[in-house]
């Protein structure tokens, strides 16, 4: 009975064998490696065909062509086109890429303290070059209504609206009560800005403020002086009477006029009566 070759010897057959160009044993548990990987890579192959289907007959040159897949061996499917690109990218020269240029960015001057700034809250919404450090938002930089803008820096519709440039303007709701219409809210800064520009001066704006406030005076006083004299009507038509009765002629002795002729005055209303007597 031949007993088992010694470890030496099965080396030898083995390397025998691989330098003959023959596959080398595998274990069980490669085997079933290999298997596992070869049905998975089948599965992927599946769900990329179900994704991406075979093109429709008759497509023409618009039909493209699936790529070859290529069996490695290694329990894994690789399509053709992917081991060719690999293997261009291997033989090939890198790419190098010219660096970006490089852009300069324009900054804005802050008009308060000359520093130089990217954004601000002011510049973009009101297109005002004001940066956020001296925003004063309680006077130079407060938002004042519509109403307020025409009422106080005495200004029209088209001063807002229609003059060059139109001024630029937020929307909020009014926070006293929110069914009501939305406000219009401006820069107090450009409001003073575009007065100046409609009336000239300070003080022409200021003479025009102190004219429409004695003509608000004036018909103020005027309108008083009406319901005073209505009230005055009105009471003393409450206390005048008219008198139902029939006033009775009180007269006083009887004067001779020319011979038969006489006459009699009233006391009370001064009436003459002329008679004759035969």
């Amino acid at each position: 009975m031949a007993g088992a070759a010694p470890a030496h010897q099965q080396d030898h057959e083995q390397e025998v064998s691989a330098a003959a160009g023959e596959r080398p044993h595998l274990s069980a548990a490669a085997l079933a490696k290999i298997e596992r990987n070869r049905q998975r890579a089948l599965a992927l192959r599946q769900a990329r065909l179900a994704a991406r289907p075979y093109p429709a007959a008759g497509g023409g040159a618009r039909a493209r062509a699936l790529p070859k897949v290529v069996d490695t061996g290694g329990g894994f499917f690789l399509e053709e086109e992917e081991s060719e690109q690999k293997e261009e990218r291997g033989a090939g020269e890198n790419i190098v890429h010219p660096p970006a240029p490089v852009l300069e960015f324009d900054y804005l001057i802050c008009g308060d303290c000359g520093k130089e700034f990217m954004d601000s809250y002011l510049m973009q919404h009101f297109d005002w070059a004001t940066c956020d450090n001296c925003r004063d938002v309680e006077d130079k930089h407060k938002l004042i209504t519509r109403t307020e803008a025409k009422e106080e820096y005495l200004l029209k519709d088209c001063d807002l609206d229609k003059r060059e440039p139109v001024l630029r303007f937020i929307v909020k709701k009014n926070p006293h009560n929110s069914r009501w219409g939305e406000m219009k809210l401006y820069l107090k800064v450009q409001v003073i800005k575009r007065s100046l520009e409609v009336w000239g001066s300070e003080e022409a704006l200021q003479e025009a403020k102190e004219l429409r406030r004695d003509s608000r005076e004036k018909m103020k006083q005027k309108k008083f002086d009406k319901k005073v004299k209505e009230l005055r009507r009105a009471v003393r038509s409450s206390l005048w009477k008219k008198e139902a009765s029939i006033h009775e002629h009180e007269y006083g002795p009887e004067e001779n006029i020319v011979e038969d002729t006489y006459k009699k005055t009233c006391t009370v209303c001064g009436h003459e009566l002329t008679y004759e007597k035969m």
